[in-house]
């Protein structure tokens, strides 16, 4: 097996993929905008690569956050709120964000698993820092790493009572950084004190079944690579401070916050201790390119990779509609303070 998650070109596997997919065997998929169609496109897109590898639980992968990051939209599906519709929730009442994420991420999860995805990239649990660039912005789940981390832990739940497995981005933190890494690489300059609050959310959440690196640069730790090509930042970060040790995947190789040409990016990158590589574009060149550059998936890669899979809850018997009630019921909370002109904080324990 290929460590790799590869994008496809459009809504329908094209002759070329499929033979490519079928000899370079990589460990799974992410599907965008462009492979997205109506539900019955898309269910059988999934069918049809799950056909190439027969295994049912294939990794097939989306960005469904909510807000501005869905690929899976309206009319064909709901719409999803953003990370922040729950951060302001929890100004009012904490317990209550926490029900009203954790039935939101599992009603979502359930459009997902009806697709046949089986990884969500989600939750985002970047600590928001005021003043950072809003790339992160309001998909954040708050400013405070502890309800971060509370937020967080529900979304995955939900998730997993869908049948879906989630995966916590973008560690070890984004949310301090002052650019795009889409764009460019990004410098943290905070010492190792002040990043320990961008660590605490991984940290509480490190038996998550997947996680996924951010490309920034942190001189505290390693001043010449970023997070995703640094052997330092992986082991001693990653895996013993955090104490992560589940699968961990590369955010797209493609972002303009890495250097070199993309096979040599994806050589790196599991050379400094990434579990899988992401792809995302679909272009078969740099696929080609990959194959040719990086070993098969490593032992200890592929545990992670078959545990990760194997992570999910029984799937809940409730109706997504009974979710969405519940999510919106909870959600009014906040629309009902503000009415009101009250102090939030007095409302800390209100719960529906």
């Amino acid at each position: 097996m290929l460590p790799a998650i590869f994008g496809l070109s459009g809504p329908a596997l094209t002759d070329d993929e499929r033979g490519f997919f079928r000899d370079a065997d990589p460990a799974g998929y992410i599907l965008f905008g462009r492979n997205v169609e109506t539900r019955e496109q898309l269910r059988a897109l999934t069918d049809d690569l799950r056909a190439i590898h027969g295994r049912d639980r294939l990794l097939i992968s989306i960005d469904q956050e909510g807000g501005r990051v869905a690929r899976m939209k309206p009319p064909q599906w709901p719409h999803y709120p953003a990370g922040d519709a729950f951060a302001r929730l929890w100004n009012v009442a904490p317990a209550s964000a926490i029900e009203a994420a954790r039935a939101n991420a599992q009603a979502l999860g359930m459009d997902l698993a009806q697709a046949g995805i089986t990884l969500d990239c989600w939750p985002c649990v970047d600590v928001r820092v005021p003043g950072a660039h809003d790339v992160i912005g309001d998909r954040a789940l708050g400013s405070e790493p502890r309800q971060v981390a509370a937020l967080g832990r529900a979304i995955l739940e939900g998730l997993s009572r869908a049948g879906v497995v989630g995966c916590v981005k973008h560690i070890p933190g984004h949310g301090r950084a002052g650019a795009d890494s889409h764009k460019t690489l990004p410098r943290v300059e905070a010492d190792e004190t002040v990043l320990e609050q961008d660590l605490a959310p991984f940290r509480a959440l490190n038996s998550a079944p997947v996680a996924m690196t951010g490309h920034i640069l942190f001189p505290a730790w390693d001043a010449q690579r970023p997070a995703t090509l640094s052997p330092f930042i992986i082991e001693t970060i990653i895996r013993q401070h955090i104490g992560f040790d589940g699968l961990l995947i590369t955010d797209d190789l493609d972002m303009q916050a890495l250097s070199g040409t993309i096979p040599e990016r994806a050589a790196a990158s599991l050379a400094a201790g990434c579990d899988l590589v992401l792809n995302c574009w679909g272009r078969m060149a740099d696929m080609e390119g990959i194959a040719q550059a990086i070993p098969a998936i490593t032992p200890q890669g592929a545990a992670r990779l078959d545990r990760a899979m194997a992570s999910v809850s029984a799937v809940e018997d409730i109706s997504q509609g009974e979710l969405l009630a519940k999510r919106d019921a909870l959600l009014a909370l906040v629309e009902s303070t503000d009415a009101m002109g009250a102090d939030p904080t007095a409302y800390r324990g209100a719960q529906v």
